[in-house]
């Protein structure tokens, strides 16, 4: 039987959206992604955690992600769990993992002169995440 390898986060973006262009034409953009848990500590007093994620989206996910978030932003994220590894220049190992997002959600209210798809009437908010096509990905 093959494993479950999904991450859903809700949290708030900690700075503005990192958008790219690969040279085969694919848009990439990267996300740092707040989550915080409260909790009581052992004498009674309540504490808060915050972890940072780093997340990845691609096509046009990213496009749409670079348009529409800025940094404070909630959102909501669901995806997979990658971990990368590669050499620097001094040949020191690094890994990284990240969430390799395949939908997003935009929890923060939209001001009307956001830039994003246009939805079905004027007058309907708009929700995410919006669908990509699948048909032109290399795998």
């Amino acid at each position: 039987m093959p494993g479950l390898n999904k991450v859903m986060l809700i949290g708030h973006l900690g700075k503005p959206p990192a958008l790219r262009w690969l040279e085969s034409g694919q848009a990439l953009c990267k996300l740092s992604l707040a989550t915080s848990e409260r909790y009581r500590d052992a004498s009674g007093t309540q504490r808060e955690r915050t972890e940072w994620h780093q997340v990845v989206l691609w096509r046009e996910l990213a496009e749409f992600a670079e348009g529409c978030l800025e940094t404070g932003h909630k959102v909501y994220i669901e995806g997979r769990l990658r971990t990368r590894s590669w050499q620097d220049g001094d040949g020191v190992e690094h890994r990284a993992t990240e969430v390799v997002a395949d939908r997003l959600e935009l929890l923060t209210p939209r001001s009307d002169k956001a830039p994003g798809p246009p939805s079905a009437t004027d007058s309907e908010p708009l929700k995410g995440p919006y669908p990509i096509d699948a048909s032109s990905l290399p795998f």
